[in-house]
């Protein structure tokens, strides 16, 4: 895969729940995490005394993260009303020459920032709620 623009890396959110999904607030950095965590079976008789783990047996997990800015009073409205009400709803990251991540997300982190002199900006975390699909493009 080539170099490609980290702004073509989209966050959009099903704010309706009819399946149409619209750009998160103005955001200028993101990024996705896919976690899956082991289940170690080693025992006494383990070959070397080496770990084994099950395949395919341990919980699988999404994060994103992003930080920008507010580019007017609805999305300020719809994440503000997700975070206090831990609204779970479907998300989707389109990644440039790589696919389309979704499924259902929750916010788990969000953290306002303003300097004297400039913009209030929004750091937001989300962590998966459920199974994630995925489209190649």
């Amino acid at each position: 895969m080539a170099a490609q623009k980290g702004k073509d890396l989209l966050l959009r959110v099903d704010s309706t729940g009819t399946g149409s999904f619209a750009a998160v607030a103005g955001l200028r950095s993101r990024s996705i995490s896919f976690n899956a965590e082991t289940v170690d079976i080693t025992h006494a008789d383990s070959a070397g005394e080496w770990r084994e783990l099950l395949a395919g047996a341990g919980v699988k997990s999404a994060r994103i993260a992003g930080t920008g800015i507010f580019k007017d009073a609805a999305s300020d409205a719809t994440i503000r009303s997700y975070v206090f009400d831990g609204t779970i709803r479907d998300w989707q990251v389109v990644i440039p020459d790589f696919g389309t991540v979704e499924g259902l997300f929750q916010i788990s982190s969000f953290e306002l920032s303003g300097r004297h002199d400039g913009e209030v900006a929004f750091e937001i975390t989300l962590e998966s709620a459920g199974e994630l699909s995925f489209a190649a493009p």
